[in-house]
């Protein structure tokens, strides 16, 4: 079978000469192009960082609902931008304005939903909604938080703020599991835990030992009653044990016969 001839080391600088003359120009391109994403990316980062800075200093700065509007829109997309949101939200729970400030975060959360900040503004504003009287609206949020939030800071919280709600509605047991749950979940420390490096021991405490002082102020569960504690129905009183007292329905041991009052007295 014929093999190809060695290539020789002249042949190879001359193919690469005859590669260039014929490529040279897209070559050209491809490294104009290259130093100019470069340069462009340098120049954006540049920008944002003026950008995100500039933004910095007027949250800074904003104290009324419109200076916080104006970081909103005109910076959005950066971490002042965002949080201006959440700070707008809370000025208006500080002033009792709660349907505005869930108008607030509902279009924060609509506008970033995958933000790490979404279970903190849904947590504020289950809080709003208790604020306002409406538990049962309040005690799903916090449901829907606890569920698709399970490995973040916000779920124990959502878990706890359930218990008080489901007190008041004289569901006990629920309150007990939600309980339970967190002593489940939320371990003390010093026992092992998935993904510890994660998490946050303090903060374990605290729910822990929250959900064990709920759990002390609930009632406990009802026992049944044993069948030995009372005396069957029907069981006569004279089989029934020593003073104990006739069971409901039987009738009363009749009296010992007192002495007749006109018998006569031995004489001395």
């Amino acid at each position: 079978m014929p093999t190809a001839p060695p290539t020789t080391t002249g042949d190879a600088s001359v193919e690469a000469q005859v590669f260039w003359l014929r490529f040279q120009k897209e070559i050209a391109a491809a490294l104009v192009i290259v130093v100019l994403a470069l340069i462009g990316y340098a120049g954006y980062r540049v920008y944002a960082s003026q950008r995100s800075s500039k933004a910095a200093d007027l949250l800074a700065a904003a104290k009324t609902p419109e200076e916080y509007r104006a970081v909103m829109t005109g910076y959005s997309n950066t971490p002042a931008g965002e949080s201006a949101y959440l700070l707008l939200a809370e000025k208006h729970r500080a002033e009792k304005k709660f349907a505005d400030s869930n108008a607030t975060l509902k279009e924060f959360v609509d506008k970033n939903p995958e933000h790490e900040f979404v279970p903190t503004a849904q947590l504020m504003m289950a809080g709003n909604l208790e604020s306002m009287g409406k538990e049962d609206e309040a005690l799903a949020v916090y449901q829907q938080v606890a569920a698709k939030y399970p490995n973040s800071y916000s779920a124990p919280l959502a878990m706890i703020s359930q218990v008080p709600l489901l007190k008041a509605k004289n569901r006990t047991e629920d309150a007990r599991r939600v309980c339970e749950e967190i002593l489940t979940k939320y371990r003390m420390p010093g026992q092992p835990m998935e993904s510890a490096a994660t998490r946050d021991d303090r903060m374990e405490t605290v729910w822990a030992m929250e959900a064990m002082r709920q759990l002390r102020s609930l009632k406990p569960p009802e026992q049944p009653k044993s069948p030995s504690a009372a005396v069957a129905p029907g069981v006569p009183p004279m089989i029934a044990a020593p003073g104990a007292a006739p069971a409901p329905g039987a009738p009363a041991p009749a009296a010992p016969p007192r002495p007749s009052t006109g018998a006569p007295t031995p004489k001395k």
